[in-house]
């Protein structure tokens, strides 16, 4: 098994700054180091140190293309490493299980599935341990020693979904994954786990404030204000799919694939090409879930004042396409005096973005500035007052 000593991994010993610069390169692509220090308000000597011990430590590469400057030697970009660290994620849906191994620039190296009726946490404990071990049987000794963790996506009170889903109750699934693995582990919601990941690995531009959907089989979301996913004292912060709409219902009850599908009569198919739904009950479903979305959106945005509303989700990029922009004509249509409506717009993660929000725990709890989820754009300083609740292993 790797090391799990926090000091001896990539992720143990980096910095406010090492994390900042590690973050502009995420989010902006390969950069010089010109670029880095004007960004971050470092020395040009200090950003030559700091990424020289980067590049020593395999988390940024020195070989991208040259790029000319206005005057003298042309421009080195440095990128990320994609050996520099890996990362475990496993989400836990209603009719699927996914783990992942991610590596450090984000893409998907391995995956596997476990399709069920419903999730039972005896069965997704032992497919998460059993998946662990082949991946790691696969791994050399050096990427042993890059491996950062594991995270769980997961909802919560997911023993509210179902009678079948009472085994849940009282379960600590990300304990015994960190005592079986030996790993330390991180679990989070699975809609803040969706969001953070657009934050981390989506490819739009973002503001610094936002509110995020993810519909997948129940509606659920997150919010981000001041470049920090924001989680509450319950770690639930952004659960929009318990947003309460006219009706005596709340969003999940409108805005979820199960509704769809129980229009349908029966299960959409899990790869997104091969859903088939006649025209009339998607527009009726499309109908319904907009109506709804506005006014959760519109709640959400009097009080937090967002200029952006993401919607993201489990579905062909078409359909999630036509809820946006019913989205926005709804939002339009709404009496709104006194607030600026927010831009609606698509997410670009898509149905991978609960389970690459898991991968993105360890991720950004080493490498992120301010720990798990925080990501100032460029220009700011990148410290926080605090660090996002470490969930590994050593906190308990």
């Amino acid at each position: 098994m790797p090391n799990t000593n926090p000091a001896a991994t990539p992720q143990g010993v980096r910095s406010q700054n090492e994390r900042q610069i590690l973050w502009l390169i995420r989010r902006n692509g390969p950069m010089p180091r010109a670029a880095l220090a004007q960004a971050t308000g470092l020395s040009a000597q200090a950003v030559t140190n700091i990424t020289r011990e980067l590049i020593a430590a395999g988390l940024l590469d020195a070989g991208g293309e040259r790029r000319r400057g206005k005057v003298g030697q042309p421009l080195l970009p440095l990128a990320l490493a994609p050996e520099g660290a890996l990362f475990l994620g496993l989400k836990v849906g209603r009719r699927v299980a996914e783990l992942v191994l991610v590596d450090f620039a984000g893409r998907i190296r391995q995956i596997r599935l476990l399709p069920h009726a419903y999730p039972h946490p005896d069965a997704i404990r032992d497919f998460a341990i059993a998946g662990v071990a082949e991946i790691l049987a696969g791994l050399t000794d050096a990427q042993h020693a890059r491996l950062a963790g594991m995270g769980i996506a997961s909802p919560f009170y997911l023993w509210d979904w179902a009678e079948e889903m009472q085994p849940w109750r009282g379960r600590d699934l990300r304990t015994e994954l960190a005592e079986a693995l030996d790993l330390p582990v991180w679990l989070e919601n699975d809609g803040s786990c969706a969001c953070g990941a657009e934050m981390m690995f989506g490819t739009d531009e973002l503001p610094q404030d936002f509110l995020y959907f993810y519909i997948a089989h129940f509606a659920g979301g997150g919010v981000v204000l001041e470049g920090r996913l924001r989680l509450g004292p319950s770690r639930n912060a952004g659960a929009m799919g318990s947003y309460p709409v006219p009706g005596g219902r709340q969003v999940l009850d409108v805005a979820s694939i199960s509704v769809l599908e129980a229009a349908l009569g029966g299960d959409l198919p899990l790869d997104d090409a091969d859903w088939q739904v006649p025209p009339a009950i998607a527009r009726e479903w499309l109908d319904e879930s907009a109506r709804v979305l506005s006014h959760a959106a519109l709640g959400a945005v009097a009080v937090l004042d967002l200029p952006l509303v993401v919607i993201d989700g489990a579905m062909p990029a078409a359909l999630r396409a036509a809820l946006v922009q019913g989205t926005a004509a709804s939002l339009a249509a709404m009496r709104h005096h006194g607030v600026t409506l927010p831009e609606v717009r698509a997410g670009t993660l898509g149905r991978r973005a609960r389970t690459l929000g898991a991968a993105a725990l360890p991720l950004g709890a080493g490498f992120l500035p301010g720990g798990s989820f925080s990501a100032p754009r460029p220009g700011r300083d990148g410290h926080e007052t605090r660090d996002a609740r470490p969930r590994s292993r050593d906190d308990r």
